[in-house]
């Protein structure tokens, strides 16, 4: 016997309160800017030292600005979300966890950075690139979760300056003199090199500013991650 069908139902979905596309958009600096971790690093020949202060350097920014998007979560995102949104407490609960296990291997990565840094020598190599290791299979499930469970809910339960007050404790974690590559790290992980992150995020000067200087400085610490 056919199965008989439902009725179609005329419960309107949520209203969207806020965007919260900028969540993905982060991510996918983090997919990158670690995903090519353990290349870069493999790349740095023994006793180049140059070369990996450039290559830890970055890592090192990349952590810095990992552990504060993960900090801004865990102090202003789940309490809101289990306050107003009850059902996604499971959720909420499987994202702590995943960050307590993202910590580790981060901190593992902050241990090791300074020593290869120093050395630029083999064995302090395998020990970075095995944190590297940890921390991108952590974010391979994290990332992908947090986007198919979280995000439709912040939209749905968090207002738009809520989630400003997360870009900006963001920005604020960016290291003095780093903002630059910082910008340009993000906007090279978009599917478009980032154009449209740009007319979506930043003013007309601000633009014209990344063109004019930006660019410039951020290919430059490209050449020098790539050993150019």
């Amino acid at each position: 016997m056919a199965a008989t069908a439902l009725p179609a139902s005329n419960a309107a979905p949520p209203e969207k309160r806020c965007d919260a596309s900028g969540m993905a958009e982060i991510h996918r600096m983090f997919r990158s800017g670690f995903g090519e971790g353990p290349e870069l690093v493999r790349g740095v020949a023994d006793g180049d030292l140059a070369h990996a202060a450039a290559v830890a350097a970055q890592l090192a920014l990349l952590s810095v600005s990992l552990h504060a998007h993960h900090e801004g979560e865990d102090e202003q995102l789940w309490g809101a979300l289990r306050e107003r949104s009850p059902a996604c407490g499971a959720h909420v609960s499987r994202m702590q966890e995943q960050h307590a296990q993202m910590l580790v291997h981060l901190r593992e990565l902050d241990a090791a950075l300074p020593a290869w840094r120093a050395s630029a020598l083999h064995s302090d190599r395998v020990t970075v690139v095995e944190a590297l290791d940890g921390v991108n299979a952590a974010l391979a499930v994290h990332l992908p979760d947090e986007e198919a469970t979280i995000v439709p809910v912040m939209e749905a339960v968090i207002t738009e300056d809520e989630v400003e007050w997360f870009a900006a404790h963001g920005r604020k974690s960016t290291p003095k003199g780093q903002t630059w590559n910082s910008l340009g790290a993000i906007l090279r992980a978009q599917p478009d090199g980032g154009e449209a992150w740009q007319r979506k995020h930043l003013p007309a000067p601000v633009r014209l500013l990344w063109r004019a200087v930006g660019a410039r400085r951020y290919a430059k610490t490209r050449a020098a991650l790539e050993g150019r």
